[in-house]
């Protein structure tokens, strides 16, 4: 009989992958992505999840935050991310207000993005207060996401980008809307800048998986944005984030050595040239 755990077969991952790795054991690994090459590249490398972020906001399009980001957006995002995808889960996010207001819209927004973006499943911040609107998309069909701790799209609410849950008020808080996400019908919590120790407890009190993202190392899995990861982003340095990468500087060298050679008429050379 074979040992071979999910994520080293070349089958499609699905949600109930991700949720067999938690129960073998498995460490699921996701990244963001945005466009149709950085897709491809990381989907042939080997990872388990792609989640299209609306921090495409940020680091697409140069937002301070991501509530800029439009419905339509999020939607051409994925479609690109899709179209360069074999073997991932491709999930995306609900941007800010195309969920909040009424489950009705909600539903409407999650169909779209299944429809017309070929997204596997959808994402979306917050807890109790977004546990209809859970029941509803996922009774509809349609995978989710949750997404706990730091949540961007509130930022103006926090204020900050501080960790949250330090307090016990919160932390208890967290604990119960984990709860409370699972039983409303996700397949997987992102944890994201809350403390080791309550993202442990976290984990271990729900069967679903969860997604870390500076919550330390217990998560079932854990998320970075591509580009920060590869180190395209020099400006960006939290404590949670590992560099992989420097494709800044190499990015910067190419240029200046394309330049250099434009300038100098070394390119194109004769082995460059059609005759």
């Amino acid at each position: 009989m074979s040992t071979e755990l999910p994520s080293q077969k070349r089958d499609k991952v699905t949600t109930q992958t991700v949720v067999d790795m938690k129960r073998h054991g498995e460490k699921i690994s996701m990244l963001t992505a945005y466009d149709f090459t950085m897709a491809g590249i990381i989907d042939a490398a080997g990872v388990d999840v792609i989640l299209v972020g609306d921090s495409a906001s940020n680091v697409m399009a140069g937002h301070e935050t991501t509530v800029p980001m439009t419905m339509d957006q999020m939607i051409y995002h994925t479609q690109c991310v899709v179209r360069g995808v074999d073997r991932a889960l491709v999930i995306a996010d609900l941007p800010f207000m195309s969920y909040q207001v009424t489950t009705k819209e909600a539903l409407k927004s999650a169909g779209r993005m299944m429809k017309e973006a070929g997204a596997h499943a959808v994402k979306m911040e917050g807890g109790d207060t977004i546990s209809n609107t859970v029941r509803r998309i996922v009774d509809a069909g349609i995978p989710v996401m949750g997404h706990l701790g730091l949540t961007p799209q509130s930022i103006y609410k926090f204020g900050t980008y501080k960790v949250r849950a330090k307090e016990e008020q919160e932390a208890d808080q967290l604990m119960k809307d984990a709860k409370i996400l699972e039983e409303a019908g996700v397949f997987s919590i992102v944890l994201e800048k809350i403390p080791s120790g309550l993202a442990k407890k976290v984990t271990e009190s729900v069967s679903v998986p969860t997604i870390g993202i500076g919550a330390g190392p217990h998560c079932d899995g854990q998320v970075l944005v591509l580009h920060d990861m590869l180190g395209l982003n020099k400006d960006f340095s939290p404590r949670f984030l590992r560099r992989y990468a420097d494709l800044h500087s190499e990015m910067d060298k190419a240029v200046k050595g394309y330049i250099d050679d434009v300038k100098s008429g070394d390119f194109p050379n004769e082995n460059e040239q059609y005759k």
